[in-house]
């Protein structure tokens, strides 16, 4: 081939991958990070709202009957291993394909002509025996393809696990109207949707029939070490079952793409490309160790860098779905963040390890265990916390109503604090949420800062007090006052609540002394 032919090529080649990853690509850092899930390449963002539950519960599911095995997978180091072939096909069964399918409503009508489009836009009739839009009615129904992923069997019931984003399609993000499984030996079965958990990308679905399903075990992922050699099985672009063979690269993996989500990947190298998602990633014993999610690319296919969901997570979510139709998740009502390493010079900490409390939530969990904001997490039930997003994945974990113990740091001495969780679910419903504290200036709605507050409005780490979340436009303090502006004293007093800034103030001229787009300023208020 010339060179000539040849770049025509890789041009070409080049064009193909664009249009294949060009709607399902997620930025991380000066990459992409692309959902796996759907053949087409129109992968969808992943939005990880926390506490952003979408689980519309089945009627009287039947408990599934799972197989676990928590033994070591090499019980042997000494034994050699010339194939993995038997291994392999009692496993390949419990893998299936997963079809979405969307249903839209289109005209009977054919395509309006010019004329008809003239004149529909200058109000005239339609011409004499041509039907209006108005008489055309709803129309036909089309049921049109949305993508194709893949799902595991880990019951002989039906259940089926999967990916959220593999049973969501289009912009819209909604659940497909229609999802099929399809299994290795070609039968189909329309499935019905358990539920879905955006916070950990998890989908559970169930099929029904006579006979038992084939179903993987379900394997310790706790146990899982670097190096384990592991098999990742699913539909990659739609060419048929496929295994590809890597090992487990890493461990406990956090890379941001599911936002606000509980992200704890296994990462491997066994390749992982569009259409795997929601498939298996299993030992070389054949248990299931994981759901693989997603990819790290620059042009959308495998470069060795998949990450998949642990099975004991999924496990957790499945259970969790089917008795009660949400994932149910401790709450402590804290905001929490890393420690840098000028805070822990500055505080005489010993490492930059744990999670800061930034804010303590009133009434909440925290406040009644007597946590208090500069409090250092370093230890939940005896296990070391690393970071801020350890913390919040160890309580996500745990069930409302049970009480952890927490081993803290506070002015320089470790002190250790019992605390009975609260539910995240109940809190984002509202529930037990005290009345909202009358705001000490008409039009301005004020809150406490929280890590959401701060993404979205860009207020770094070191700026602490009161935010202005709303302002009525027609209040007449909006011409100095903005949202996302922070009230850091008033009248020369620190403020970190709204009953703070409240107590504060005096009749006649008060003083606010207040941050906004990197400005600090002051602003004055008569009252």
């Amino acid at each position: 081939m010339n060179f000539g032919s040849r770049l025509r090529l890789e041009n070409f080649l080049h064009k193909i991958t664009a249009v294949n990853t060009s709607n399902k690509s997620l930025k991380l850092l000066s990459s992409f990070v692309v959902i796996a899930g759907l053949m087409t390449g129109a992968a969808i963002w992943v939005f990880g709202d926390e506490g952003n539950l979408n689980s519309p519960a089945a009627t009287d599911p039947a408990e599934p009957t799972l197989s676990i095995d928590s033994s070591p997978v090499q019980e042997d180091p000494a034994a050699e291993v010339l194939s993995y072939a038997d291994m392999l096909e009692g496993s390949t069964p419990s893998v299936v394909g997963v079809i979405t399918t969307e249903v839209t409503s289109v005209s009977p009508r054919g395509p309006q002509s010019l004329q008809d489009l003239f004149r529909q836009f200058h109000g005239l009739p339609p011409e004499e025996g041509a039907s209006s839009p108005e008489s055309e009615g709803e129309g036909d129904q089309r049921r049109q393809l949305s993508g194709m992923g893949s799902g595991v069997i880990v019951s002989p019931e039906g259940y089926v696990l999967t990916n959220n984003h593999v049973v969501r399609v289009g912009r819209s993000n909604e659940i497909a109207d229609e999802i099929l499984v399809q299994l290795a030996d070609g039968r189909e079965f329309e499935a019905e949707l358990i539920g879905t958990d955006e916070g950990t990308d998890v989908a559970i679905l169930k099929i029904d029939s006579d006979e038992p399903f084939p179903a993987l075990t379900f394997a310790d992922s706790d146990q899982l070490r670097v190096g384990d050699v592991c098999f990742a099985i699913g539909n990659p672009l739609g060419v048929g079952m496929t295994v590809t063979r890597g090992i487990v690269s890493a461990m406990e993996r956090r890379i941001g793409i599911l936002g606000a989500g509980y992200e704890d990947f296994i990462q491997t190298d066994a390749a992982i490309n569009m259409g795997n998602s929601g498939g298996a990633l299993i030992d070389a014993r054949g248990r299931l160790i994981g759901i693989n999610t997603a990819i790290l690319s620059r042009t959308g296919g495998n470069i060795g860098i998949g990450f998949a969901i642990p099975a004991n997570m999924a496990r957790y979510v499945m259970d969790s779905l089917i008795q009660n139709g949400e994932v149910s998740r401790g709450f402590m009502g804290v905001g929490i963040g890393d420690i840098s390493r000028e805070l822990a010079e500055a505080w005489g900490l010993p490492s930059t390890n744990g999670a800061l409390i930034r804010h303590v939530e009133k009434g909440g969990a925290a406040d009644d265990a007597g946590l208090l904001h500069q409090d250092v997490i370093i230890a939940v039930n005896g296990e070391e916390i690393d970071s801020a997003s350890e913390l919040r994945l160890e309580i996500s974990q745990i069930a409302p109503g049970e009480v952890v113990h927490l081993t803290m740091i506070r002015d320089g001495e470790e002190i250790s604090k019992a605390v009975t969780l609260g539910s995240l679910s109940d809190r984002m419903r509202g529930k037990g949420a005290k009345p909202e504290i009358k705001s000490p200036i008409e039009g301005l709605k004020f809150r406490p800062l929280s890590d959401e507050l701060r993404e979205k409005f860009s207020i770094p780490s070191t700026v602490n007090g009161v935010v202005i979340s709303e302002i009525s436009p027609i209040s007449p303090e909006n011409q100095q006052f903005r949202p996302g502006m922070v009230i850091l004293e008033v009248n020369r007093v620190p403020v970190s609540s709204v009953e703070e800034i409240s107590s504060r103030m005096k009749e006649g001229v008060n003083s606010f002394y207040v941050w906004y787009d990197n400005i600090y300023n002051f602003l004055t208020y008569r009252r």
